[in-house]
């Protein structure tokens, strides 16, 4: 049975015949929750305690109302920037990327988030930054930025979705979300197979013409990429879209309703890394909410 009373203007909690604590979780013990647990038993066992040494006490808490507090360490982000680095875009695409990346770093050691950059260009995709909190190590790997060639948009969104899965596994917990920022007009040129090593199939694509894989093809498969990603659990896909406003397509709008996910018209005038980490934070401040 615990008991507390009052000590010279002070309140301290007395342990009386009870193997159930210890010094660990004494250091947890939720006093508030305890005394809100016991309240609604104290005419009882007032009663019980009558002529017993314990009947003068204010308040009497048995082992069962003990509450301990359970300690939880909020887990952080990783937001894996998906960057179109093919056209003749490619280096404003991959200078505001590089941009918001360092703004969203330089505020990732109060919420514990991490950042990783993949550009996609001629026929594969690359990791050109694993996952890090460290703001030294993006800006000596992003010092270069490759551009130019074809659009492996499909390979990029696999590699996204595997740089995401592993992360989250080798944290231990520290990651609880990652958030997929893909910055592209969703136009792509290169099969899935290609980025593969694989020799694509003509067979397998009735519109295909000259043994190259149609448009239509093209898109369909990467549609089926984000339809996966979005299926993931824990991942968001934003996908900023950097296509001329007066040549859409609509490509990229359609990335983004089939992965489940947020839309955003960057102009070409405010290509800027502040513009995307501004949204991006917005979806990670949207989405914590949400989970609340």
């Amino acid at each position: 049975c615990i008991v507390l009373q009052k000590r010279k203007g002070t309140h301290s909690l007395l342990f009386i015949d009870c193997e159930y604590f210890s010094a660990t979780n004494l250091q947890n013990h939720s006093v508030a929750a305890t005394l809100r647990a016991a309240a609604p038993f104290q005419v009882a066992r007032r009663k019980r305690f009558q002529g017993t040494k314990y009947e003068n006490r204010r308040v009497h808490i048995d082992s069962s109302d003990v509450r301990i507090k359970k300690m939880a360490r909020k887990a952080g982000s990783l937001v894996i920037f998906v960057v179109d680095a093919s056209g003749s875009m490619a280096l404003n695409r991959m200078n505001a990327a590089k941009g918001a990346a360092i703004s969203l770093l330089s505020e990732a050691y109060k919420c514990r988030d991490q950042i990783s950059l993949i550009a996609f260009r001629e026929k594969t995709a690359d990791c050109l930054l694993p996952p890090t909190k460290s703001i030294t190590l993006a800006k000596r790997r992003l010092e270069q930025l490759p551009c130019g060639g074809g659009s492996p948009l499909a390979h990029a969104l696999q590699l996204s979705m595997l740089t995401g899965i592993n992360a989250v596994k080798k944290s231990s917990g520290t990651l609880g979300k990652v958030v997929v920022v893909l910055i592209s007009d969703g136009r792509a040129n290169v099969p899935l197979c290609e980025s593969l090593d694989e020799t694509f199939d003509p067979e397998v694509d009735e519109e295909s013409t000259e043994g190259k894989p149609s448009r239509t093809y093209l898109k369909e498969e990467v549609l089926a990429l984000a339809k996966k990603l979005g299926s993931l659990s824990d991942f968001n896909l934003l996908c900023v879209d950097t296509e001329n406003k007066y040549l859409t397509t609509g490509f990229a709008q359609e990335i983004a309703t089939c992965a489940h996910g947020r839309y955003y018209a960057l102009p070409t005038k405010t290509m800027d890394g502040k513009a995307i980490a501004s949204v991006t934070h917005k979806v990670m401040m949207a989405e914590d909410h949400r989970h609340r």
